[in-house]
């Protein structure tokens, strides 16, 4: 273990990043960082720190040296083989030797100098390894980005911030709102505050998260499905995969030490499992994310890195990289490639067959049948998902056939990329206007600014928000939806009548149900229609035991398990921790957390956990009492809400900005403000003519009735005013009946509780 300045239980006693001590770190001449402190030094800092009188031993500073840092990295490099990829384009796995080599140099310095949490955290990182060896491996994407602003955003997120341009990009660490607490300083997954190993996950899950399923709320499974959308358009760990078949790689439970992928870190399943015990199962594979490089390859302790854009920017449906952009493309019009497959029957197009690495994500029952292909690799993932990426894709296309009509001049890139701008902006204004006020509620939505204006410019872009996802969101708060998942996905006919189900675990990497004519609308019609679970404790076995089940196996992967696992992968304090963030009461006795969960969810914490602060953040999050008008609790809500803040202020194209080449005129963006998930669904779908105004909330005859398509009542947007030449006359605006989706969720979750 890496010895450090502090005492185990000290270690638990995590301040905040607003809460440190004001300790001095600066570069000074030969020294990288002078710590302001006495302490060690090393060999290759000796001559000078004695030269210079009061460095060194027993004097009042301490001076790591550019010549430390470079003996550091040249030791590192004999152990580790960074990669040196012939093109600009980084695969992950290139960037996790880079990352293993820094976090390598940082273990080292750490160990020499005897740092301390403070000093590793906020000492280390301002090291500029521009000046040491360092640089002969940092790559252009992380060192040396030169951005021009233009109209369209770069697939791969770099020049989003113009002064930061690897801020929100492909390839960098999470950002964080609490400091890392790892078991060593450095690299180790969280432990217990009293120093010993916290309860398994699966104990915690089987404990804390049994299936019970509650509906108490309005919210249908559509939430769910728009969730995930959202959560696949923001968060992609980097972690180890299978070279075949690009899946999580099985190299851990089965094999001896010596033959386990390095990266494993186990699931533990107790002997007397109530589930797993019945087929033999002590063990479930699991991988740690790969260490992230930092922006310009500074150095620090472990971080995690995202293969996604931090921004909503619809990479769901477009990719990451401009090559696989490419690749979606059909190559004309502006339009996306699709499969034809109903054209006999008339009906529209589904996505295009995944045919290069057909196995990735993806459970054939034989060769000949194959999933399908989207801008976001878990497109399969399930069923549902499938759907809303079928969803989008046919959108992009409408509204590019759209401008082609407006503008018959424009080529396939203009019409392309406008076609992409606006649906960016569609998938912002729902997110924003539909989605996040059935998650945290009106309140919540204005104390973090998250509100949309109804008129005019929003000048709120700020260069100095990060827009970087957050590890607690990423690891943890975003996924509160997993307690939402039903045990069975419904299909319901156009004229809203219940035809079938299908078991969950059935549809998970199996979407081949949407191969028959007619039933993804079918589908539509059941998320529509289907209540979802409430956000509470409970979770389907569905995931909890069923997980990615192999054809014919009565047993899957924990999913409840994978959340845990991951937070502590990622040195994620525990919840108590983040409530402190929050502005929230912490606690010390299990007793003072009476009122936040109830009395025995509390109950079974203090069975399991040795001390408040032990509990995971995942499971914590999702216990609490959810705040009035919100699906979430306090906690998870402060980090939700944080996230989707940074996400609008820190985007130089957020789709409501004035003064910038990407702007919409204010035309246009009166348009866009007319958009609602309702409209894309009957313009996307081929049975539908009937759907409630907001198909996130249960329909109600008063405040969510269900109208015609056809009717007006939901407004589609004017393309007309994307025309470049002449005037055309406006098109009168629609009326409806609500416009604020809070009121409607609020007023019909009164009802049921009721």
């Amino acid at each position: 273990m890496l010895r450090t300045s502090w005492p185990p239980l000290v270690l638990a006693l995590l301040v905040t990043w607003s809460g440190v001590a004001n300790t001095q770190f600066v570069a000074d001449g030969d020294c990288a960082l002078v710590l302001d402190r006495p302490g060690r030094t090393s060999a290759y800092d000796y001559a000078l720190n004695a030269l210079r009188g009061t460095f060194g031993y027993g004097g009042e500073h301490t001076c790591i040296t550019y010549d430390a840092v470079n003996q550091a990295y040249l030791q590192a490099r004999k152990r580790i083989n960074v990669a040196q990829p012939k093109s600009q384009i980084w695969k992950a796995e290139e960037v996790a030797t880079l990352g293993e080599l820094l976090l390598d140099i940082s273990i080292n310095l750490a160990k020499t100098y005897g740092l301390s949490y403070e000093e590793i955290e906020k000492g280390l990182p301002l090291i500029d390894t521009s000046k040491t060896l360092i640089r002969e491996v940092c790559p252009a994407f992380l060192s040396n980005v030169e951005c021009r602003p233009g109209k369209y955003r770069r697939y791969d997120g770099l020049c989003t911030n113009l002064q930061h341009p690897t801020w929100g990009a492909i390839m960098t660490p999470f950002s964080r709102l609490v400091g890392p607490l790892y078991a060593d300083g450095m690299t180790a997954p969280r432990i217990s505050v009293s120093g010993n190993q916290l309860p398994l996950p699966r104990i915690v899950s089987r404990t804390m998260h049994p299936d019970e399923g509650y509906h108490d709320h309005a919210g249908t499974v559509m939430v769910i499905a728009w969730g995930q959308f959202m959560d696949h358009d923001y968060t992609l760990t980097a972690t180890p995969l299978d070279p075949l078949n690009r899946n999580e790689p099985e190299e851990c439970c089965k094999r001896p030490p010596h033959l386990k992928n390095p990266y494993c870190l186990d699931i533990l399943i107790p002997e007397d499992d109530y589930f797993y015990s019945l087929f033999n199962v002590r063990c479930q594979d699991f991988v740690r994310g790969f260490p992230a490089p930092r922006p310009g390859c500074r150095l620090g302790s472990r971080a995690q890195y995202n293969t996604l854009t931090a921004v909503l920017d619809g990479n769901t449906v477009y990719g990451v990289t401009e090559k696989f952009a490419r690749h979606l493309r059909a190559g004309y019009g502006g339009l996306l490639r699709m499969n034809p497959v109903f054209n006999e029957y008339g009906l529209k197009d589904l996505l295009p067959l995944k045919l290069d690495i057909p196995d990735e994500g993806c459970t054939r029952p034989n060769r000949s049948m194959y999933c399908f292909e989207g801008g976001e690799i878990r497109v399969n993932e399930q069923l549902v998902l499938t759907c809303m990426h079928t969803l989008m894709a046919r959108e992009h296309n409408r509204v590019a056939n759209g401008l082609a009509q407006v503008n018959p001049h424009w080529d396939d890139e203009t019409l392309f990329q406008e076609a992409r701008r606006i649906v960016i902006a569609e998938i912002q204004h729902i997110t924003y206007n539909e989605f996040l006020p059935i998650i945290l509620g009106k309140e919540v939505m204005e104390k973090f600014g998250l509100l949309t204006q109804k008129e005019g410019y929003w000048d709120g872009y700020d260069p100095n928000v990060n827009p970087g996802v957050i590890d607690a969101f990423a690891g943890a708060a975003f996924r509160f939806a997993h307690s939402l998942l039903p045990t069975a996905v419904e299909r319901w006919s156009k004229a809203h009548r219940f035809i079938a189900s299908k078991r969950l675990s059935e549809l998970i990497r199996k979407p081949y149900d949407l191969y028959r004519a007619g039933v993804i609308d079918e589908y539509f019609m059941g998320l529509m229609n289907q209540v979802a679970q409430a956000v509470d404790d409970s979770v389907t076995q569905e995931v909890t035991n069923h997980l990615f089940k192999k054809p014919g196996q009565r047993f899957g992967l924990d999913l409840a398990s994978f959340n845990m696992q991951r937070g502590r992968d990622f040195g994620l304090p525990g919840y108590m921790e983040f409530r402190k963030f929050c502005g929230l009461p912490g606690a010390e006795t299990f007793e003072e957390l009476f009122g936040t969960m109830s009395n025995e969810t509390i109950r079974k914490y203090a069975a399991i956990y040795e001390h408040p602060s032990d509990v995971d953040l995942w499971s914590g999050g999702l216990s609490e009492q959810p705040l009035p008008g919100s699906m979430v609790g306090p906690t998870f809500a402060c980090i939700i809400a944080t996230q989707f803040s940074y996400s609008r202020r820190g985007d130089r194209f957020w789709y409501e900005l004035p003064n910038q080449p990407s702007s919409f005129t204010p035309e246009q963006l009166q348009e866009l403000r007319k958009i609602k998930l309702s409209r894309v669904i009957c313009d996307n779908t081929d049975i539908i003519d009937t759907i409630q105004i907001y198909p996130m909330v249960l329909p109600d005859h008063e405040i969510n009735p269900r109208v015609p398509c056809r009717s007006g009542v939901i407004p589609s947007i004017d393309l007309t005013k994307w025309a470049e030449f002449g005037s055309p006359q406006p098109v009168p605006a629609a009326s409806t009946y609500v416009s604020n989706i809070a009121s409607v969720f609020d007023v019909l979750g009164k009802r049921k509780r009721k």
